[in-house]
């Protein structure tokens, strides 16, 4: 039977953040735009910044990983450990987590570290029956 690893847990999180990020947004049906499309020549063409390219929607298996993986997130205790993995998730830098959850740069690192490390523990509690595993 597989166990969890820390690793593999803060990547499915940045998975599931990148599938999210995936998904075709929510637009209210019934409305569109009459306006006629922009002209532009070739100078502000070459002026603009390039448009970053698209991936398409995700896969239906990459959507229920991220379900899944969502629903991990309900097994830490608190809200601060919650956002904690889903900004590190995003990519976010350290420091605007810190000034976030008002804890230095360390505090923070080890904060992000022990909310793995239960994550981790639970899963695999649940995958072998509520048994204590070593991690």
């Amino acid at each position: 039977m597989k166990t969890y690893t820390m690793p593999e847990v803060a990547d499915r999180f940045e998975q599931a953040v990148k599938t999210l990020k995936r998904m075709p947004s929510a637009k209210a049906q019934g409305y569109f735009n009459t306006w006629p499309a922009i002209v532009r020549t070739a100078l502000e063409i070459a002026d603009m910044e390039p448009e970053k390219l698209r991936l398409g929607p995700p896969t239906s298996e990459a959507i229920g990983k991220m379900e899944e993986t969502i629903q991990w997130i309900f097994l830490l205790d608190t809200e601060d450990e919650r956002r904690l993995i889903w900004l590190r998730a995003a990519r976010v830098q350290w420091k605007p987590i810190c000034y976030r959850l008002g804890v230095g740069r360390t505090t923070a690192y080890h904060m992000w570290r022990v909310a793995l490390l239960t994550i981790v523990t639970r899963l695999n509690a649940k995958r072998n029956g509520g048994r204590n595993v070593r991690t």
